[in-house]
């Protein structure tokens, strides 16, 4: 028998796991969802007197509750901030522990604090300030009705369920978001799977798509240990979906689950495929943080600025300015008679946006001094998770800047990255790029929660007059030039090269 002892997120307590408890109860299995003290109503406490430890304690009585001799393995599983005490607990029982099982919550580390994972990045600032200067008592307050997206996608939420949501929360003491997590290293022996919401922005496509970038930090994801299962639901499954939870952990128990490919293990991973079209191999020119490619032509030519997407690890090689998709789009702009560029930039991180922003400024910068450019004839080019960037150019585009262009972005912030009150929000700021031409290329096949955010920026650009050029690859996955087959994706990078240049040299 499997004994699911299941620990809540932030605000949440026991009450959340009530229907998959019950579900997983009927298909044989042992339940505990664990009170936690201070949030759950029978084992109040002041919140000074409350901290990660406190937490952690409480799942290790719940482990200890289980009789070692019995021959029932533990299956822990932390949804959220349940993850903190749910792996300092295994650290110190590893093994009673049989698997960790890591429901919509990140990969916390040995002396991060809870508070690194809080979605909201402004929120996530305040509290750390309040740290910095010694406040660590006291509480925060749950989310109001409204409030709660902030914390992760209500996807899937009925309204019934958001309510009940809303009214059970509790206060979260400060201590168990401020206190670090310390860890010995035991927990790694323990079997683990992941659970991923595909609704709150993540994927076992994105993970991969992490892992292939070649951080030795993620190499671990790889292991024969490791297992991953998706939902299609927001932050909340044990409210939205605990039926098909339920089934997804009793198969996590059996160490059921799609397993990661390591790096290079069968093929190129798909950002180290060839680019789709034949351009000539024309050496680069590196210059700090950018390389030029620049066409055998006098005077100073024009410049298209390509921007990588991310987050991209920092540990990641061969960084992004050597990929062959922007390295063949550097090419193909020079074939084409102007300067091509590729660039790395520190977007390592959802909370990096504006470091990475900085370093396209100056990037762009160094690109206009350079003499063999034109400095005011310039197309910036986003990609992907790079999609963010262009909001400041949408918002005031200078007059050296010539034409706008991305390829499966990102225009608006995924639900989980906690920047809905930032400036990064292109949907927002097509608005005001006035006669800035720009030019999109849309996959047909985009992952649902990026297609949206891609559709309420077309469709805000038709609503203010923009100068939107459409060009559409109906087949296309996210990062098309070397996920899918050359006679798909050609014709529209060669279209939307063309499109961009002539905008360049008109």
């Amino acid at each position: 028998m499997t004994v699911f002892i299941m620990v809540a997120g932030a605000f949440t307590g026991a009450h959340v796991w009530q229907e998959t408890a019950a579900l997983l109860a009927a298909a044989g299995g042992e339940v505990h969802a664990v009170p936690l003290t201070g949030l759950d109503a029978d084992r109040p406490a002041a919140p000074a007197s409350v901290d990660l430890e406190t937490h952690i304690a409480d799942v290790i009585a719940a482990i200890d509750a289980v009789d070692a001799g019995s021959g029932r393995e533990i299956v822990l599983v932390g949804h959220d901030y349940g993850i903190h005490p749910v792996l300092g607990a295994a650290d110190r029982r590893p093994l009673r522990v049989a698997r960790v099982v890591y429901l919509e919550c990140g990969m916390p580390q040995n002396g991060v604090p809870a508070l690194a994972a809080v979605p909201d990045q402004a929120l996530r600032a305040r509290l750390a300030e309040r740290a910095r200067r010694g406040e660590r008592g006291g509480e925060l307050a749950p989310p109001s009705r409204d409030e709660w997206q902030r914390w992760g996608s209500v996807a899937g939420l009925s309204d019934a369920a958001l309510d009940r949501l809303t009214a059970l929360a509790a206060p979260q003491p400060l201590g168990t978001l401020l206190q670090p997590l310390r860890l010995t290293g035991a927990v790694t022996a323990v079997p683990t799977t992941g659970v991923l919401c595909t609704r709150n922005g993540v994927s076992i496509d994105l993970v991969q798509r992490l892992v292939d970038f070649g951080d030795p930090a993620l190499a671990a994801l790889t292991g024969p240990q490791v297992t991953f299962f998706e939902l299609p639901t927001g932050h909340w499954p044990m409210l939205s979906c605990p039926t098909e939870l339920a089934d997804v952990l009793l198969r996590a128990a059996v160490g059921g689950g799609r397993r990661l490919r390591p790096v290079g293990a069968d093929a190129p991973p798909a950002h180290l495929r060839p680019f789709p079209v034949d351009v000539p191999e024309l050496p680069r020119d590196r210059r700090g943080q950018v390389d030029l490619y620049v066409p055998d032509a006098g005077g100073p030519r024009p410049a298209v600025v390509l921007v990588h997407g991310g987050p991209v690890p920092a540990g990641a090689r061969p960084t992004p300015r050597d990929w062959p998709t922007l390295v063949g789009h550097a090419r193909l702009a020079a074939a084409e008679g102007v300067v091509g560029v590729t660039l790395d930039h520190r977007l390592h991180d959802v909370a990096d946006y504006e470091r990475a922003a900085a370093d396209v400024t100056a990037a762009v910068e160094l690109v206009r001094a350079d003499p063999r450019v034109d400095a005011d004839r310039i197309a910036l080019w986003f990609f992907s998770g790079g999609g963010l960037l262009t909001a400041d150019w949408l918002t005031r585009p200078p007059a050296w800047l010539r034409c706008l262009a991305a390829s499966y972005p990102v225009l608006a912030p995924l639900p989980n990255w906690g920047l809905d009150g930032s400036r990064f929000h292109p949907a927002r700021a097509v608005t005001h790029a006035g006669a800035l031409p720009v030019v999109l290329l849309r996959a047909g096949r985009e992952t649902p929660e990026i297609a949206a955010t891609v559709e309420a920026f077309v469709t805000a650009a038709e609503d203010c007059g923009a100068r939107l050029e459409l060009v559409d690859v109906p087949n296309g996955h996210h990062g098309f030039e070397t996920l899918d087959a050359p006679e798909e994706t050609r014709p529209a990078l060669l279209r939307a090269m063309r499109s961009v240049v002539a905008h360049l040299t008109g």
